[in-house]
């Protein structure tokens, strides 16, 4: 300790002797009376965050030694590392308590031989008992006299000094109240409105505007208990308010000697809650003659009371140019640091020399001395949502980067990587002060200075303070007091992507838990990175000049190398007929491959991510564009990418079509049910297929999975009226080659094609979704289509589960079709579509050349034949090893053989599938030999594994099939919910399962009422502001899916954009990998640790590099803290859970079980930074649970009540 002392006397030698000097050379002319100085070694700063380290700052300049007090949950803050030394207080002491504690604190000065004490702003600062208790112990108190912290600080003597110094005031109460009768009398007295406000503090606690009578009780009694929480008193003060004014304040500066100077005003009119947020020096427009008048009256209340060291002088100042008195601050403001910068006054080190003894001209602060030269802005950057109604936000800060520059300063504590905000004291993080010129330049740093922020893991008020420097009234300096109020513009917020840290957090999430998708079988994901085919570079003749590329960037579109032009330009250009007659005149065999979607639904159990798809899409445009299409959307592609990729279908769509912009897209939609396993609203179809087009598709396969007409016109129907391809679907099974088989005969199918040609279809397809037809029945089928439609495009589609697709793809190619399927070679076979190169070898040289080189097809399947082996977990070859001409027998649809292969071991069924397969076949008999296609083939599966797990054949089920209880989709399907089969519905069976139960006739959407897209928009938006028209057709189509995947997005950000191995099974330890967010934006993310050691909440630190910076996240372990308490969350999105709106404190719980509540009725009152809140109802029922108690410490989101 004492070298530490004689280090610092060393350092404080010549700063101190120039003090001295000053002080010794002292003349009457320059002082008004004699005042002793006495320099100041040391200084504890009764305080703690920005202030406190903004005074250890000054003291360090000067010479002196800084001292901190901390409490214990402060203990890890800056404030106490930036001083010299530091001291705890309080112990077993509130949080707030500690810093209030003046017998506490007096002991660390005493006892550590400090020489005085800067009290900083709130907590004690304005405390009179404070000040005296300082001075009775013979330190020195660093501001006013305790007789004038007692005067100003009482807002009534305040106000009557202000009387007496003739200085103007605004009408209000004569003393402090402490009642809301007192206040309910006043306000009848003197008439609303009226604002209460703290009686021994400020900051904006305590204030309330009361413009109705039947409030001021209420608002009386949420003032004074904040108040109380403050500053130790609920006492009020009431005066009038008045409307429209702008809040101005007057730095002054005086001395021991009665000297008193202005340092300028400040307009600090840019106000939320009384609480300023951005202030600025000097007040821009301000009338030079009421600066004066102002300034001159508040030097003159100064002098009147004998004010020393720095104050402020409040006032209200009207739109015709009168001013009135409210208060003194009677200590150093937040705001300081702007009438610094515009004067160049350090005005903690004046009010240490002034503290000292020396005098303002000592230290050359004589009134013409001091100029304000430009303008300084200060934002008050807190841990705040504005999105949400600036709640308080706490948590570890996981990312801190600012923004500096020239004309920055930045005043903070705590502003760093892995620091902790509590909610137990204000939530103020960095003071970002600018200075320039002129405001504009000023507002312009700023801006610049903020937008250079990047601050995670906590909200802040940014977003909101950015709006506020582009408002072009607050730019042109034309504020009041209801700026904020008055612009609501100012609370539209564009949502921070925060893309790496929610990448972070799933890495973090899938290193810790495991997969964040479940895995099908054990066989992991292969450490390739599949070889991407290059594609040709510009022909001459194309546009690479740096506007063309600048146009791309701007537009998305590829306006550089253009692929070769294809069928989507013809479609384009004429529309779906000439489309159609196109393809018809064609004299060659067309293709559609399959590998974008059935292909990997049927081999991959349709879990191939976008990321893998557009890596071979500039492959695909310039080397297919002859392709009929690309089938790459819908049917289960949809929900799957929303479940269990987490990515935006309707993104994948639009990021496709970028890259592909020649070749026409096709999707298959279900008819009446759309994307979904169920009816929707016809206007629900009818937009989605509007939406659809404008994302980029082109054709519809439309079909139903009875072929039920009705349900087949209104998809046909929608389709068409959006402006796409109608390509209807007849489902096929059966064998029209087999004259046994009668139900589903060659004039079933005739039929159903004139009714679909009559509807306007512009190209007819047949849909063999369980590879039946066989070549001479394809040959039959096709022939007799032909000769009764030769203008329509016949398409056929196919899957090659027997083994003979490619046989009958040439079969309907000889007979007449246009159009068959394929999948590349890779990814064909099985369950899959036909070969693709197979195809083309086998046609190569005759009239029905498909014209693509067997060299390209080569060069494509050799990407999938590597991208294949990243999806070992979903692999079916785990369990099928060939095709298997069983399906002839089974006619289970390719698409579905393996899902139902993998539900089989799901249940414990997996030694037995072959018992699934044949009770498939019996449970189709059993149902009516129904179209087997979703959704009608998961009511024969669903059946299916029903009897083999309950060990049921046929005969059990017509037997019993009274009292068993039916899976849910087979008893929807027997009531008509997805339509009525060809031969109507199996009876017995039918009436013994429904029983009384209701039966839906005719067509089952016809009757439901239309979906309200807004509604459903609006109710989306409160727990997902950001959400699109597309997300919101997300949700009709699936509603908790979709539901599921909003909430993972928010917390998860783009995981599309990760490869496929670290999406599916994570990173490993010491790996770097790649993430290409967009163009020119690259995450290098470096995995470097994950913790052994687990926090009291159950989480595990997992430690990263991020482009060479090290980051870390908190993931809970969710097996491990199972054994641990842990307070519930509520579930984002879930109505009947009350989560907490902010991390906090539980003042009151208002309602308990079994209680009838409205909407908006209080459920408890919170208290966190100071400010309460009253959580209320977000809708009417009873209360089922409440999860909380009086005095408990809540996080965000933590659950409250449950309300049904």
């Amino acid at each position: 300790m004492q070298i530490l002392k004689a280090r610092f006397a060393v350092r404080a030698s010549a700063s101190q002797f120039q003090a001295w000097s000053s002080a010794k050379h002292r003349s009457a002319a320059t002082d008004t009376k004699a005042v002793e100085y006495k320099p100041i070694r040391s200084v504890l700063v009764a305080n703690r965050g920005e202030i406190a380290i903004r005074v250890f700052r000054a003291c360090t300049e000067l010479g002196i030694r800084s001292v901190a007090i901390y409490s214990e949950q402060d203990r890890l803050q800056m404030h106490r590392q930036k001083a010299d030394e530091s001291y705890l207080v309080g112990k077993g002491l509130a949080p707030v308590e500690a810093y209030l504690s003046v017998p506490e604190i007096i002991r660390v000065a005493k006892e550590n031989d400090v020489d005085a004490i800067h009290p900083g702003y709130g907590l004690l600062s304005e405390r009179s008992d404070f000040a005296q208790a300082v001075i009775n112990a013979g330190l020195r108190f660093i501001g006013p006299s305790p007789a004038v912290v007692q005067q100003m600080g009482d807002k009534v003597a305040a106000r009557k000094a202000a009387i007496e110094a003739k200085v103007p005031i605004v009408p209000g109460t004569d003393g402090p109240i402490t009642t809301k009768q007192e206040a309910l009398e006043f306000c009848k007295k003197h008439g609303l409105p009226v604002i209460f406000k703290a009686a021994y503090g400020g900051g904006g606690r305590g204030m309330r505007v009361v413009r109705e009578m039947s409030e001021v009780e209420s608002s009386f009694e949420r003032a004074s208990s904040e108040a109380l929480g403050a500053f130790g008193n609920g006492s009020m003060f009431i005066e009038r308010f008045i409307e429209r004014p702008r809040h101005i304040e007057v730095q002054l500066l005086g001395d021991k000697a009665g000297n008193v100077v202005h340092l300028y005003e400040r307009d600090c009119s840019v106000q939320r809650r009384h609480q300023k947020v951005v202030e600025i020096a000097p007040a821009p427009r301000l009338d030079p003659e009421v600066r004066k008048q102002m300034v001159d009256c508040a030097v003159h209340l100064a002098r009147h009371v004998g004010y020393e060291n720095a104050g402020t002088v409040e006032f209200l100042l009207d739109d015709k140019g009168n001013f009135y008195f409210i208060e003194v601050n009677a200590r150093l403001q937040v705001e300081h640091t702007i009438t610094e910068e515009v004067t160049g006054v350090d005005l903690v080190q004046s009010q240490i020399r002034v503290a000292e003894g020396m005098t303002l001209p000592e230290l050359g602060l004589t009134q013409d001395n001091i100029k304000a030269q430009g303008y300084a802005i200060q934002c008050r950057v807190t841990t705040e949502d504005p999105a949400n109604n600036f709640q308080p936000s706490t948590g570890r800060i996981e990312v801190f980067r600012s923004g500096e520059g020239m004309g920055i300063r930045l005043d903070s504590a705590s502003t760093y990587a892995g620091a902790v905000i509590s909610p137990y004291y204000d939530s103020l993080l960095v003071k970002v002060i600018s200075h320039a010129q002129d405001l504009s330049a000023s507002a312009a740093k700023m801006n610049r200075a903020l937008r250079e922020f990047r601050i995670r893991g906590v909200k802040t008020n940014i977003p909101f303070l950015l709006n506020v420097l582009e408002n072009q009234k607050f730019l042109n300096g034309v504020l009041d007091t209801y700026f904020i109020d008055e612009h609501p513009q100012l609370f539209m917020f564009k949502q921070s992507q925060n893309r790496a840290q929610k990448i972070l957090n799933y890495l973090g999430f899938v290193l810790v838990n495991g997969p964040a998708t479940p895995l099908a079988t054990n066989i992991p994901p292969s450490d390739v990175q599949p070889y991407i085919p290059p594609v040709p570079l510009a022909p001459s003749g194309y546009d690479l000049s740096p506007e063309a590329i600048r146009r791309q960037e701007l537009t998305g579109e590829n306006t550089a190398v253009q692929p070769p032009k294809g069928y989507k330009q013809i479609l384009n250009e004429g529309g779906p007929e000439a489309f159609a007659k196109a393809v018809r005149r064609n004299k060659g065999l067309l293709l559609m491959d399959t590998t974008y979607r059935d292909a990997h639904q049927s081999l991959l159990a349709t879990r191939v991510r976008t990321h893998d798809l557009l890596a071979v899409s500039p492959y695909v445009a310039h080397n297919f564009s002859n392709l009929y299409s690309l089938e790459n959307w819908g049917g289960a592609t949809f929900d799957v990418a929303l479940r269990f990729l987490h990515e935006c279908p309707w993104e994948r769509l639009e990021d496709m079509r970028r890259m592909i912009p020649n070749i026409p897209f096709q999707m298959l939609l279900r008819g009446a049910n759309a994307v979904g396993y169920t009816n929707y609203p016809d206007n629900a179809v009818y937009k989605f297929c509007d939406m659809a087009v404008k994302a980029g598709m082109d054709v519809f396969r439309v079909f139903d999975s009875l072929n039920y007409l009705p349900n087949l016109i209104i998809g046909m129907d929608a389709a068409g009226k959006a402006g796409g391809v109608v390509e209807a679907a007849i489902s096929y099974t059966g064998d029209v080659s087999d004259p046994n088989k009668k139900k589903y005969d060659l004039k079933y199918y005739l039929n159903l094609a004139d009714e679909l040609v009559k509807a306007g279809t512009h190209v007819l397809a047949i849909k063999d979704m369980a590879g039946l037809l066989r070549p001479q029945a394809a040959k039959l089928l096709i022939t007799a289509i032909r000769d009764k439609h030769p203008d329509v495009p016949i398409h056929v589609h196919t899957h090659d589960t027997s083994g003979a697709g490619v046989a009958s793809m040439l079969a309907c190619a000889e007979a007449g079709a246009d159009v068959v399927d394929v999948a590349v070679d890779s990814m064909s076979g099985l369950t899959s579509q036909p070969s693709m190169g197979a195809l083309v070898a086998s046609l190569q040289g005759t009239p029905l050349d498909t014209k693509i080189p067997l060299t390209t097809v080569s060069e494509y399947s050799a990407y999938w034949e590597q991208a294949r082996t990243l999806y070992g977990p979903f692999e079916c070859t785990a369990t099928m090893k060939s095709g298997n001409a069983d399906v002839y027998l089974n006619e289970i649809p390719g698409g579905q053989y393996t899902n139902l292969q993998f539900q089989a071991f799901s249940l414990g069924l997996g030694s037995q599938f072959e018992e699934v397969k044949k009770a498939y076949r019996e449970a189709n008999l059993l149902l009516g030999d129904i179209i087997k296609v979703t959704p009608s083939s998961k009511v024969v599966g669903d059946l299916a594994q029903f009897m083999v797990q309950n060990k049921l054949t046929a005969k059990d089920i017509e037997a019993k099939a009274e009292e068993l209880s039916f899976p849910k989709s087979v008893v929807e399907y027997l009531q008509g919910a997805i339509g009525i089969p060809h031969g109507g519905f199996p009876e017995p069976l039918r009436s013994k399962v429904l029983k009384d139960m209701k039966r839906i006739e005719g067509r089952p959407g016809q009757e439901l009422p239309p979906l309200d897209f807004e509604k459903l928009k609006k109710d989306l938006s409160e727990t997902y502001p950001s959400v699109t028209d597309q997300d919101v057709m997300s949700a009709a189509m699936y509603p908790q899916v979709a539901n599921d995947f909003f909430r993972i997005r928010d917390k998860y950000g783009p995981v599309k954009h990760l490869d496929t191995k670290t999406f599916l099974v994570g990173p490993t330890v010491g790996e770097t990998i790649e993430v290409h967010l967009e163009r020119g934006k690259t995450l290098d993310i470096k995995t470097l640790a994950v913790s052994d050691e687990m926090t009291a909440a159950g989480e595990r630190e997992v430690f990263f590099e991020l482009n060479g910076q090290l980051r870390s996240v908190f993931i809970r372990d969710e097996n491990a803290s199972k054994e641990m308490k842990i307070h519930p969350k509520a579930v984002k999105g879930d109505k009947n859970q009350v989560g907490a709106p902010m991390p906090g404190t539980v003042l009151t719980i208002k309602v308990k079980e079994g209680d009838k509540v409205e909407k908006g009725h209080p459920i408890a009152v919170l208290s966190a930074m100071k400010m309460e809140m009253i959580v209320q109802a977000p809708k009417a029922g009873v209360i089922q649970s409440v999860v909380i108690t009086n005095g408990q410490k809540l996080e965000g989101d933590d659950l409250i009540c449950t309300i049904e």
